[in-house]
């Protein structure tokens, strides 16, 4: 019959719109705790995985300690890093000018025999002063930052293996000097403190002063920033500086850790402390570094070597793992810059 129906054939039940609904709102939180605080996810699932699987010593306060206290370098080089990246340049030289400092610092303390407070201050004062040629080189040479921060890096690293005489420097260390890494408030070590006040320091002037705006317009667009009368050539000399006075700050803290130096010490540092500074950018301000994630970024992979390490993993993990991180740090910031324009 012609108005005749199949009585099997029944009209599909839309999905009710409250769990359609749901469903969206689900994924949009979903997508947008992973753009935002994926890396913070990422370090409190490592946290409880090595927890779980090394309960007697991972979650020990000197192991808590231990943590701080190793990765004082990296979390200043991260952080002299991310200054330099917020203007759009890079600073290749930090490892090595970290490597060069602290072989500045225990010269001038056995070889001159200065006080150790003129020490301090001479070698953080050198620090600046390469930063300043790298900004020179950058700025007035119009050479690219990754070849000119290349260029004085390799240069500083042959400096110190010239002084060095491809051997250890070694003498006795004034007790006040030493205590600069060796003392401890409120069971913390005292270079904690350190990285503390640079990292508030960083955080006040790029986010809650006019220096900071300007620093980040001239790395997202530098002639539009111009136009706007912004004075980018003196901000990223500012910037080289900044960023070699804390090298010149994470050296003087190395050779009190130390308290011998040698030449081979410093490229070691360049990967982590890139990776803390990358890293950073994909959490608290997705999309561009910025201190706080720095020091989160920084934590997470030193959490992930610390258990890597007492799980018995060979050496070879810990650049494998901080490689790696580097590889998903890129391309998490990519994925929440995308997530912004949407």
């Amino acid at each position: 019959m012609s108005g005749s129906h199949d009585v099997d054939s029944k009209p599909t039940d839309p999905m009710p719109p409250e769990k359609t609904s749901r469903g969206r709102d689900f994924k949009a939180l979903t997508l947008h705790i992973l753009s935002n605080h994926g890396l913070l996810v990422f370090g409190a699932v490592m946290v409880i995985i090595f927890a779980l699987l090394l309960p007697q010593t991972f979650t020990g306060g000197s192991n808590v300690r231990a943590i701080l206290g190793n990765n004082t370098t990296v979390a200043l080089l991260a952080l002299a890093e991310m200054v330099v990246i917020a203007t759009g340049n890079y600073d290749l030289s930090i490892a090595y000018g970290v490597g060069l400092m602290h072989i500045v610092a225990m010269g001038l303390l056995t070889d001159a025999s200065l006080p150790w407070p003129l020490v301090v201050i001479i070698t953080i004062a050198a620090g600046g002063l390469i930063g300043w040629v790298n900004g020179a080189l950058v700025e007035y040479a119009k050479i690219d930052s990754f070849i000119a921060t290349l260029g004085v890096g390799t240069i500083l690293y042959g400096i110190g293996s010239w002084y060095t005489n491809g051997t250890q420097l070694v003498g006795n260390v004034p007790q006040a000097f030493a205590d600069l890494n060796d003392s401890k408030f409120l069971t913390l070590p005292l270079p904690t403190y350190m990285v503390a006040v640079v990292a508030i320091l960083a955080w006040v002037c790029l986010e809650h002063v006019p220096i900071g705006r300007r620093l980040y317009a001239i790395g997202s667009n530098r002639k539009a920033a111009e136009l706007t009368g912004v004075p980018a050539r003196r901000l990223v000399m500012g910037a080289f500086v900044s960023s070699g006075l804390i090298v010149g700050l994470a050296g003087v803290l190395l050779a009190a850790r130390l308290q011998v130096a040698q030449s081979s010490v410093g490229p070691e540092f360049l990967l982590p402390a890139f990776v803390g500074a990358l890293l950073g950018a994909t959490t608290i301000r997705p999309g561009r570094v910025n201190a706080w994630g720095t020091i989160v970024a920084v934590l997470v992979l030193a959490v992930g070597v610390a258990g890597l390490q007492q799980l018995g993993n060979s050496f070879f993990t810990e650049p494998i793992f901080q490689g790696a991180a580097l590889i998903i740090s890129v391309g998490l910031a990519g994925f929440a810059s995308r997530r912004r324009k949407l």
